[in-house]
């Protein structure tokens, strides 16, 4: 999988798509689910989950492995912008 550089959260995927032609009430009651929760990840301050997932895939076509996919990608690309401590690699079978 080619790295992308600063890649978008699904949630403004879904505000530049599905929320031009419908408002969030809307499509959080064709999805089952509730209007805070979709108004969360719409504007990035939750991830899709597998059960959004699957409903986002039921509802627009295509699969929930493409919206987990790009939860990932989100989620990576910001965690590797932190700074963290340096970490010892284990080398397996060496370990008494």
């Amino acid at each position: 999988m080619m790295k992308m550089h600063n890649p978008p959260h699904p949630g403004s995927v879904l505000r530049d798509t599905v929320l031009r032609e419908m408002t969030v009430t809307q499509f959080a009651k064709r999805l089952s689910v509730s209007r805070v929760m979709l108004s969360r990840v719409v504007n990035n301050r939750a991830a899709v989950s597998a059960e959004l997932a699957i409903r986002l895939a039921a509802a627009l076509g295509g699969s929930a492995e493409t919206w987990m996919r790009m939860q990932v990608a989100y989620d990576l690309w910001h965690a590797q912008k932190r700074k963290r401590p340096k970490i010892q690699p284990i080398e397996l079978g060496q370990i008494a």
